[in-house]
């Protein structure tokens, strides 16, 4: 069949609400469900450009459109409901990032894929409350940053200093941040602050490959490159006071530190050991796929099993990080104030995970099922009352970390029933790239972006200067873009804006 005309491909999309677009069957081929996807006016612009420029004769290489990707996870085995497209959606491995859809455990042709999880498995997002205002840190901010750069180990080769053999890196997989409590780096009440505890208890090392373990091991408790950050941020607004207050957020100025990471190369090596393994399975059970990045294996299949089992060993190991670098953040500031991180009031508000998948009960057509749940770039969202979230926050509904980028502000959402409805418990998880990495670097000048930055009022330390082009503001959607159209949508809320006054990048 040859590509469709841009006109063609319009025909199989329709607007079903002002900020949601669905995505009919023979989009792509074999889709066994509709797609859906979220956007506003300003985002819906770059998505059908994407499609436009797809459907341009002689367009080759690359990654394919949100949109065409969203389609072909509509086409795996075992899908249910539909394959939903965040309003941060953009072109990924396999799946598109900010694409969520979920699996049914009791059909055995279900699969599991790791392009549904992405390579950096775990990537999430943690945010700490401290007593201190803005006017406390205004004076001494410089020293700060520094001490805080001083503290984390940040960049592409950077090693942790929290001390680790190969035993503690295997007893750290299995036990996540109960690993970390135990060993003193983190506080008991960290872990209730944790989606799933900070312990995923299907975790089997045994199933992770040694080149994976050799990876991991020097890199636990470091910030690593890419998008990834810890900020100094200052509360700018509170949309919503009662759930604002059960965090620990009571005025406009109150300071917080937000730690964005992930797994590593650990997480990396156990992605694509998987998906090696998979393509193998594939051929044997005769799995078909629109696009072979959509590499996956039944999930009760060897291949499937052992891939979850590493997986949440990954994501045991990411939990680990990101309480690391929260030790190490704690350490920062009370050396910068000398005083104890206790007195700082330095808690977990939440850490939320935005590449996993997991196995959770949701209604399906009105009957409840047992589902495998891909997250990839996107942000678990249950809804108050929920079993599976803190007690703390029962009444206010899961918080929901929007990481923004480089100088752009940042949210907290909190989850609500429409979400659970509609997206299986699941919104956005930040601003979303608009341009490529290389394009970045071709289009920005790093002094500007430095310059922008200290024009906002916003310290930075970096250790790749390359890298400042590439996650300038200019390289993505507009956050509050993506955070109001999935307010709109009601599939989560907004409760807290964050602005940055100081960036750690790798």
């Amino acid at each position: 069949m040859g590509v469709r005309s841009y006109n063609e491909e319009l025909q199989y999309l329709e607007r079903i609400s002002p900020v949601a677009w669905k995505i009919k069957k023979g989009f792509v081929a074999n889709m066994k469900v509709e797609g859906i996807f979220y956007v506003n006016s300003h985002l819906e612009k770059l998505m059908f450009d994407e499609l436009r420029n797809f459907c341009r004769p002689g367009t080759i290489g690359g990654f394919l459109p949100g949109m065409k990707q969203i389609g072909n996870v509509a086409a795996l085995p075992g899908i249910v409901s539909r394959s939903i497209g965040l309003p941060d959606v953009h072109s990924g491995y396999g799946f598109a990032i900010g694409n969520t859809a979920a699996f049914d455990m009791d059909d055995p042709k279900a699969i599991v894929s790791p392009g549904g999880v992405g390579f950096d498995i775990n990537c999430g997002v943690r945010l700490l409350r401290t007593n201190l205002m803005e006017k406390d840190v205004q004076p001494i901010k410089e020293q700060l940053a520094q001490s805080m750069f001083d503290h984390i180990p940040v960049g592409v080769g950077s090693k942790g200093i929290i001390p680790m053999n190969a035993r503690d890196l295997e007893e750290a997989l299995e036990m996540g941040v109960d690993w970390s409590l135990r060993e003193g780096y983190a506080w008991a009440e960290d872990k209730e602050h944790c989606e799933e505890y900070g312990r995923m208890l299907t975790a089997d090392p045994a199933k992770v490959s040694m080149k994976a373990k050799k990876r991991g091991l020097p890199q636990l408790g470091t910030l690593g490159a890419g998008n990834h950050y810890a900020e100094i941020q200052v509360v700018d607004e509170i949309f919503d006071k009662s759930s604002a207050s059960k965090m620990g957020i009571d005025s406009r100025g109150q300071v917080c530190v937000m730690i964005h990471s992930g797994s590593r190369g650990f997480g990396h090596q156990v992605a694509t050991d998987a998906l090696v393994s998979m393509e193998k399975a594939m051929k044997r059970d005769q799995i078909e796929v629109n696009d072979r990045q959509l590499a996956c294996a039944h999930i009760h299949s060897q291949e499937g099993q052992d891939y979850l089992k590493s997986m949440a060993a990954a994501a045991n190991f990411a939990w680990v990080n990101r309480s690391s670098m929260t030790f190490l953040s704690r350490q920062a500031f009370a050396k910068a104030y000398n005083t104890t991180p206790d007195d700082l009031d330095m808690h977990v508000i939440y850490d939320v995970s935005h590449n996993i998948a997991k196995i959770e009960k949701h209604f399906v057509d009105g009957k409840e099922k047992m589902l495998l749940v891909h997250r990839k770039g996107s942000t678990r969202a249950f809804p108050p009352h929920h079993p599976l979230i803190p007690v703390d926050y029962q009444l206010t509904g899961q918080p929901v970390l929007i990481g923004g980028t480089m100088g752009t502000c940042s949210y907290v959402l909190t989850g609500t029933e429409k979400g659970m409805m509609e997206t299986f418990g699941t919104t956005c998880h930040g601003a979303g790239r608009a341009l490529s990495r290389a394009k970045s670097r071709r289009n920005l000048d790093y002094q500007d972006v430095l310059n922008n930055l200290a024009d906002m009022g916003i310290s930075i330390r970096v250790a790749s200067p390359k890298l400042v082009m590439e996650e300038a503001p200019d390289s993505y959607k507009n956050v509050t873009d993506v955070v109001d159209t999935c307010h709109e949508a009601g599939i989560s809320k907004k409760c807290i804006k964050l602005r940055p006054i100081a960036v750690i990048k790798g």
